[in-house]
């Protein structure tokens, strides 16, 4: 009798491990926004739809979607057009002042402070497309990014409608910072507003208090200001010079209000040499 050979074990294959699928590149948040709540913050512009998606992109979501275009040549476009829309108006509104203040007080009106307070003012940040790197590291409110897309819109707003269109929108917008900067002091920023009114009260320096929170890659700062021994204003931002800037701001409404002051320090030695 031949024994036969025990047959060979089966083998069991393995079923190949999944990996996770890698999320793809772009945003994190799901869905698209609709522009239509930003157009109408921006007053229903002239705006065609290619340009307004453009403006909107950040070149960090450009990088990831294969390199399309991004909104770098619409903020060059509209830095230009805000300068001159901007520069005239100070011009006109204000005869009296000299070439040196309407210098400043343009520089004040224009900064990437000044123009990323605007663009959270019109909920700018939500519609930004932004690669994922940028968006966890809080990059829909980092000043610089803000400030260049509110360039790219004005920039995309007048080539869709024009130069007088472009005005329309920005008047809308930076009428009220135009307004406030002309009521700030010499320096036209607010910090250097703070210590010419604090100094004309007979307050002391101003001093900061400064705390910060959030890991090193997204930390955000909050400032307050002493004045006199009492603690005023609050700011906050993305860097200590921002958040300073903001309590300084709040800080000095507060002191002109409590001491009645109107009109706050005038920029007289400005004025008389000119400069």
């Amino acid at each position: 009798m031949r024994c036969q050979a025990p047959a060979p074990p089966r083998l069991r294959f393995l079923r190949p491990v999944r990996r996770p699928r890698r999320p793809p590149p772009g945003p994190l948040i799901s869905g698209k926004l609709s522009t239509q709540e930003l157009r109408s913050a921006l007053g229903d512009p002239v705006l065609g739809a290619e340009l307004l998606e453009r403006a909107l992109t950040h070149r960090s979501y450009a990088y990831e979607n294969g390199g399309i275009p991004t909104n770098e040549r619409l903020e060059f476009l509209g830095d230009s057009v805000l300068g001159v829309v901007v520069t005239e108006t100070l011009y006109l509104t204000h005869p009296d002042f000299s070439e040196g203040r309407l210098a400043k007080l343009r520089a004040a009106v224009v900064n990437a402070r000044a123009l990323a307070d605007v663009a959270r003012g019109i909920g700018l940040g939500a519609h930004i497309k932004l690669g994922r790197g940028e968006e966890t590291t809080g990059g829909r409110d980092k000043a610089s990014i803000l400030s260049d897309t509110v360039e790219a819109l004005i920039g995309a707003i007048h080539l869709s409608g024009g130069l007088e269109e472009a005005a329309r929108v920005i008047h809308r917008l930076f009428d009220p910072v135009m307004e406030a900067a002309a009521s700030m002091g010499a320096g036209l920023d607010w910090k250097t507003s703070l210590q010419e009114l604090s100094a004309s009260l007979s307050l002391g320096v101003p001093e900061y208090v400064i705390e910060d929170a959030g890991p090193d890659h997204a930390k955000t700062f909050v400032a307050q200001v002493r004045v006199g021994g009492q603690l005023h204003g609050h700011g906050n931002g993305r860097s200590k010079k921002e958040a300073e800037q903001g309590a300084a701001e709040t800080a000095y409404r507060e002191i002109v209000e409590a001491h009645g002051v109107t009109g706050g320090p005038r920029a007289d030695a400005d004025e008389a040499t000119g400069s």
